[in-house]
C-alpha cells in the first residue's frame, strides 16, 4: 500500500498548472519567448540552454527537440544545452560551480543569441551568472522559474514563473509543458518565414 494518494498527486499537479495558466501574463510571456527565439534563429543566432539536475535534463530536452525533430519534419534549428561533462568539470574545478554555464556563454554566446535558463528555485547562482554574461554580450535571457521567481526574476530579460512553493517536481512538470509549447511555437513561426 502506498503512503500517499495517487489521485491527490494528480490533483496537486492539476492545481499547479491551473495556477500558472490563470496568471495574467502567462500567455504573453510565453509568446514573447517564442518570438525572441524564432527571431534569433531567423537572424542567424542560436539558443543556448542550461539548468541544474532535472532542469539540465529539461535544457537538453529543449535543445534536442530543436536541433533534432519535434512534431514535424523541418530543418534542424541551432540550439545547444550546456551539458558537456569535460567542460562542466574543468570550469567547476578551475573557477567554481557558479561559473560552469556562464563560461560557456562567454565563449560561444554572441549578440543576437538567446539564453534559456531553468531554475525551479529562482536562485541558482550559476544561472544568475549567465544572465550577467547575457547583459554584457547582448544575448537575451529567458528563464523558467518557480516559487516567486527568486533573484533571477530581477536579473533576466524575461522571467516565466510557475508560482508553486512545494516540491520542485511540480514546477518541473509545468516547465516541461512550457518547453513543448515554445518548441511548437518556434517551429510554427519559422515555417512561416
Amino acid at each position: 500500500m502506498l503512503s500517499f494518494s495517487v489521485m491527490d498527486d494528480l490533483k496537486e499537479a492539476s492545481k499547479v498548472l491551473n495556477d500558472f495558466i490563470n496568471k495574467a501574463d502567462t500567455e504573453e510571456k510565453i509568446e514573447k519567448a517564442i518570438s525572441l527565439m524564432a527571431d534569433s534563429i531567423k537572424n542567424g543566432g542560436k539558443i543556448i540552454s542550461a539548468g541544474n539536475g532535472g532542469s539540465m535534463c529539461d535544457a537538453q530536452h529543449f535543445a534536442e527537440e530543436l536541433s533534432g525533430r519535434y512534431r514535424n519534419d523541418r530543418p534542424a534549428y541551432p540550439a545547444i544545452a550546456v551539458c558537456d561533462s569535460s567542460h562542466l568539470t574543468c570550469v567547476g574545478n578551475d573557477y567554481g560551480f557558479d561559473y560552469v554555464f556562464s563560461r560557456f556563454l562567454e565563449g560561444l554566446g554572441f549578440k543576437g543569441d538567446v539564453f534559456l535558463g531553468i531554475s525551479t528555485s529562482g536562485n541558482s547562482r550559476n544561472i544568475i551568472e549567465c544572465c550577467k554574461v547575457c547583459k554584457d554580450k547582448g544575448l537575451k535571457s529567458v528563464v523558467l522559474l518557480g516559487k516567486d521567481g527568486g533573484k533571477l526574476k530581477d536579473v533576466c530579460d524575461l522571467p516565466i514563473i510557475v508560482p508553486h512553493f512545494g516540491y520542485a517536481d511540480r514546477i518541473q512538470e509545468v516547465h516541461t509543458m512550457i518547453i513543448h509549447i515554445m518548441i511548437r511555437g518556434i517551429e510554427d513561426l519559422l515555417a512561416k518565414k
